[in-house]
């Protein structure tokens, strides 16, 4: 069965997004060959996002490096939203409910990652018990202000435990 894996790139400290969602500080750290990055897209068998996300600001909106992991990623995706445009885009999916959402990108990522993008996605993954495991890449960037990683005020405290043989960053949620 597909594992849940909340991945980002996040500013040192903490922002995934600046203020109003802005990704652009993003694009100049998207440069150069990221081995961990390879071998992620490598193992993605469906995306699911928040409407938020699939319709934020994308840093290379307008290029062909435009879309999930530089425009190189080419199947399924999922968007959790409760507000689905009138005419979705081909090969989209939007769905209303986080169940369901799950269990039609697991489905359709077989024994492959499901990739979480989003923090609010990955809040409610991790609220119902569903997020397996997170990756976070880091650019030498300070925002001040935006979208944290994860912000759950309130919420549980998630252990995390490193995979063993995985770079730094990439943990297993603990249960």
């Amino acid at each position: 069965m597909a594992k849940l894996l909340y991945s980002a790139t996040a500013s040192l400290d903490g922002y995934i997004a600046g203020p109003g969602g802005d990704m652009s500080w993003l694009t100049e750290h998207l440069t150069g060959e990221n081995p961990t990055a390879e071998r992620l897209l490598a193992g993605v068998g469906a995306i699911l996002a928040g409407n938020g996300t699939f319709g934020g600001g994308d840093p290379n909106r307008g290029t062909d490096k435009e879309g999930a992991f530089g425009g190189q990623y080419h199947g399924p995706v999922f968007v959790l939203t409760h507000r689905p445009p009138a005419e979705p885009p081909p090969g989209i999916t939007f769905v209303g409910d986080l169940p369901s959402a799950v269990a039609q990108a697991r489905e359709a990522a077989g024994d492959r990652y499901v990739n979480v993008l989003g923090a609010d996605v990955a809040r409610q993954c991790v609220r119902a018990g569903l997020l397996d495991e997170v990756l976070i890449f880091f650019a030498p960037v300070l925002l001040g202000a935006g979208v944290r990683i994860f912000d759950d005020p309130g919420g549980p405290a998630v252990r995390l435990t490193p995979i063993p043989g995985e770079t730094a960053h990439w943990y297993r949620v603990v249960r």
